[in-house]
């Protein structure tokens, strides 16, 4: 500290033309030491000082650096921030104290244990640690931390506690046995521990005594660095810790510095001498005058205040390792950083009242604390230093490792460190290679309740015990892993459970029996409709092919030959084209060749009545026009029924899962089910009527037996279609659409052979019948 201000009053571009001073409270280690001195700052009744004849009395405090404790801290900030008197602790992490509103002028360089926690679990996860035990010291600092830890711990799901445990602040045997017992029994390899070096010692005591060895140990940044554990006989113990530790620093110059000092320099400040001479008589095993009775005849030098401490091997030059100190450091530059901005403040611009600026003769401690909160600097190390709204630092921690070498030294080496930045979150950077494992393995530890279920099978919990534990059981049809996670849904599990694969996909393919035996079916159909089309073609002239109206007879030949081939379009993998147009086809087809059957009907009972005298007025009802309009009405209507089916709710393909859990099935989805059923009502109606007039018909004289022909025909067609809806609604996936091809095909062929099988008998071997006389011979008969 003392360091950082001699140079803040050296920089000329950093608060020029005044000069910093302070004054140094120890506080013993007590709290209500501490307490009163912080007390003492703030009322302004310490002692006074004499600079020179210009300047007597209590000197302004603009600030505290400290305390170094959480507790402490607590304490004297619940004090000071009723005053807003900035206070920047270098050292004291407790996650309470980021609570700004209960402490509203509390700041700190070092980063608070919420952070330390989520480090120390990001280790964890990192290296597949799910089961550690805590132990924590009786205090602020440790329970702060235990509940900070345990939640961040069931936050994150990443690992359980085998045992918490708390360290007493006192050496109690008993208890320490029974801790470390404890840790003997549990199957936990990993031990974390928030406490300090005084904890610590008590603690490796018990250890040593039952040889607990084979752990993994865990630091907090309070004893990463701790000295005192580092010795030949702990080292078997805590070899390879892993610990958080504050970010090391490099002050330029601060070695010079501290070989300038001499006690002679502090001649006018018993305090200075108090803190000096201690040293200085340790350092150089020397007395300053008057020396204590029998020193100088017992060979004991005299100390002179000029010795050169260059000539000393002292732990006070070691400046290779400043982590604390780094941070008061950044805690004395953050107050001077602050109280440079507020007098960089332009009258009439200032953030306060009537925007008014601080002025330093009138400054309030409030007014530091604004700025304070708003600082932001960069350090010659480069980190950069603000306060968010907690009044916290950006966080960043070193990991390290203690090394044990073979020729018995120790060695804290850098592994890595965790930071969180504004573009990347909290993240964790490790060197690997560089860890020392305390390990015959020389290898990272297990530490788990239950190993990880094999493949295939699933965790089950085991009663009363952390979710860590578990058993493996099987897992069900459908998931995978150790966690039995389901399967994607166009996945399903393998036989083996350990992965998933594509579900089977059904569907009426062209490829296996069924399909292809309706395919053939089919194109069978739409050939046979083609050769009997030839037929009367050819013999278009004969008495047979014109006494059935051969016009009517070719449009029903292609309507037959359109509904064979429309039920191709119900095998295959269904498609949006194939879905929207398979029933349209249908529903038109059959529209037409119903309608070409009720107009022929029609016609045949038209022709008999025009047979009797007085009905010649019947036929001029139906002639080739009327007949061929009707038979474009009918089906029209049929084509607008599938046009507003299509625009308004659209069949689409479909992937079904409810019929089989590994497959997939896929279908049409009809979309309405009004349209559908429109759509086939519409045909059964058609049918209806033409069955009905073919029946009233039925016993005309043999020469019109076409009714009779048609009345059969119908009586098939409704007969499929009647039996195909309950069949088709009962009937899963790809065997719907079977079944419907199959009512198509059925009543298709019943059209053919009951309407053309005969007429063709008679073409092609009877051709003696199909005479003009033979046909009006009858008639004459009749």
């Amino acid at each position: 500290m003392a360091f950082a201000i001699n140079e803040i009053n050296r920089n000329s571009n950093l608060l020029p033309n005044m000069t910093l001073g302070y004054t140094v409270y120890d506080n013993c280690v007590n709290l209500g030491i501490g307490f009163r001195a912080a007390l003492s700052l703030a009322s302004g009744r310490e002692e006074q000082i004499i600079l020179d004849n210009t300047c007597v009395g209590n000197p302004p405090i603009i600030g505290i650096v400290g305390d170094s404790s959480s507790t402490s801290s607590i304490a004297i900030s619940n004090i000071l921030g009723l005053y807003r008197v900035p206070m920047v602790s270098y050292f004291a992490t407790c996650s309470c104290l980021s609570d700004h509103r209960k402490y509203p002028s509390f700041f700190r360089t070092i980063p608070s244990d919420a952070f330390q926690v989520r480090a120390m679990i990001q280790i964890l996860k990192h290296f597949g640690w799910t089961w550690a035990g805590l132990l924590i010291s009786d205090d602020d600092y440790g329970l702060h931390a235990a509940r900070s830890f345990q939640s961040e711990l069931n936050l994150s799901g990443e690992g359980c506690l085998a045992y918490f445990e708390v360290l007493p602040s006192e050496k109690n045997a008993d208890e320490f046995r029974r801790i470390v017992e404890v840790m003997r029994k549990s199957t936990a390899r990993v031990v974390i521990v928030f406490a300090y070096e005084s904890h610590m010692i008590n603690l490796m005591e018990e250890v040593v005594r039952q040889n607990v060895t084979g752990l993994q140990w865990i630091a907090s940044e309070a004893w990463t660095a701790a000295a005192v554990l580092q010795t030949p006989q702990l080292m078997p113990y805590l070899g390879g810790t892993l610990g958080i530790a504050i970010r090391q620093g490099e002050i330029p110059g601060l070695r010079e510095f501290l070989l300038q000092i001499r006690p002679i320099l502090h001649h006018n400040s018993s305090y200075g001498n108090s803190m000096v001479n201690p040293f200085w008589e340790f350092t150089f095993q020397c007395r300053f005058a008057p020396a204590p009775a029998g020193w100088v005849e017992g060979g004991g030098a005299l100390c002179t205040g000029q010795e050169d401490l260059k000539n000393v091997d002292s732990e006070y030059l070691d400046i290779s390792n400043l982590r604390p100190e780094y941070n008061v450091y950044k805690a004395v530059y953050a107050l001077a950083y602050s109280l440079d901005d507020m007098l960089h403040c332009k009258p009439g611009r200032g953030p306060f009242s009537g925007n008014s600026c601080a002025t330093l003769q009138k400054l309030e401690p409030w007014q530091l604390v604004y700025y304070l909160e708003r600082v932001n600097f960069t350090t010659p190390l480069g980190d950069q230093v603000s306060f968010d709204e907690n009044g916290d630092a950006l966080p960043i921690y070193d990991v390290m490792n203690w090394l044990w070498l073979p020729d018995g030294s120790t060695k804290v080496q850098h592994v890595g460190e965790v930071k969180r930045s504004a573009f990347k979150g909290e993240e964790l950077i490790l060197d690997e290679d560089k860890i020392f494992w305390n390990f015959e393995s020389k290898k990272a530890p297990q530490s788990v309740c239950s190993e990880s279920c094999p493949p295939g099978t699933r965790m089950v919990r085991k009663k009363g015990e952390p979710e860590c534990c578990f058993d493996c059981i099987p897992c069900s049809e459908g998931k995978i892993t150790n966690k039995s996670s389901s399967c994607p849904e166009d996945f399903w599990s393998n036989p083996q459970r350990d992965q998933c694969v594509p579900k089977k996909t059904e569907f009426l393919s062209y490829h296996e029996p069924l399909g292809i035996c309706l395919t053939a079916t089919s194109l069978l159909g739409t050939f046979i409709c083609a050769v009997v089309l030839g037929i009367f073609i050819y013999h278009r002239s004969t008495p047979i092919v014109r006494a059935n109206n051969s016009e009517l007879s070719f449009q029903l030949l292609l309507s037959l030959k359109l509904c064979f081939l429309c039920s191709l379009l119900f095998i295959g993998r269904p498609r949006l084209w194939t879905c929207q147009l398979r029933h349209a086809a249908f529903g038109i087809s059959f529209v037409l060749c119903v309608s070409c059957i009720l107009v022929k009907t029609m016609v045949v009972l038209a022709v008999f009545k025009a047979s009797k005298p007085g009905g010649g007025a019947s036929l001029k009802w139906f002639g080739a026009i009327q007949q061929r309009g009707t038979v474009l009405v009918l089906t029209s209507v049929q084509a607008a029924i599938c046009t507003t089916w299509l625009v308004s709710s659209s069949p689409v393909p479909h992937k079904n899962t409810q019929y089989h859990n590994d497959k997939i099935v896929y279908e049409c989805a009809v979309g309405s089910t009004v349209g559908f059923a429109v759509l086939l009502g519409y045909i059964g109606v058609l049918a209806f009527l033409s069955f009905l007039i073919a029946f009233l018909a039925r016993n005309l004289p043999d020469s019109f037996n076409e009714a009779k022909l048609i009345t059969f025909s119908m009586l098939i067609f409704c007969a499929v279609w009647v039996a195909f809806v309950p069949v088709y609604i009962s009937s899963p996936g790809n065997y719907a659409d079977a079944v419907e091809v199959f009512a198509i095909l059925a009543s298709s062929f019943g059209l053919l052979i009951t309407l053309f099988g005969p007429k063709c008998y008679i073409i092609l071997l009877r051709p003696e019948l199909n005479t003009k006389k033979v046909i009006m011979g009858r008639v004459t008969e009749s």
